[in-house]
């Protein structure tokens, strides 16, 4: 699979994303790591230009339900990248265990999943296996409207 892998726009931690970068390309994905501090907008034209079968965005800061809400809002208002499958995981929040209270939220906003602080990394890969490969449509070279 084709993972387009970001944090959100407030994170500029960047261990998180490499831990996640080798650990999904020893599973055998592609990788399109965009690093650290992703503003919305970027990610939704790289999700554009990519096509990835699944968005991966990961959270230290504890803004991750704040900024992570607008982010899934923006990829779900694109017609483009609305359909890509998402999840977010990581440090939600900084209540500690109560970070847990924001999953809903998270996905009443439009992620797929949603994986809390201390989550077992065999979810990530659990979740990524059942989805079907090649699912995102090619849309480069495809006309506006389509």
């Amino acid at each position: 699979m084709r993972i387009l892998l970001s944090t959100v726009s407030s994170d500029s931690h960047t261990w998180n994303l490499v831990f996640l970068q080798l650990l999904l390309e020893e599973s055998g994905h592609e990788v399109v790591n965009l690093g650290p501090c992703v503003p919305d907008q970027l990610l939704v034209e790289t999700a554009r230009q990519e096509c990835p079968d699944a968005i991966v965005i990961s959270s230290v800061n504890g803004h991750g339900h704040l900024d992570g809400a607008r982010l899934i809002r923006a990829v779900r208002a694109d017609r483009d990248v609305r359909h890509i499958p998402a999840l977010i995981g990581g440090k939600l929040g900084i209540r500690g265990n109560d970070n847990i209270e924001y999953a809903r939220g998270l996905k009443d906003a439009g992620f797929d999943e949603v994986f809390t602080e201390g989550s077992d990394p065999e979810r990530l890969g659990d979740w990524l296996a059942a989805l079907p490969v090649g699912a995102a449509p090619q849309l480069l070279g495809a006309e506006v409207g389509q």
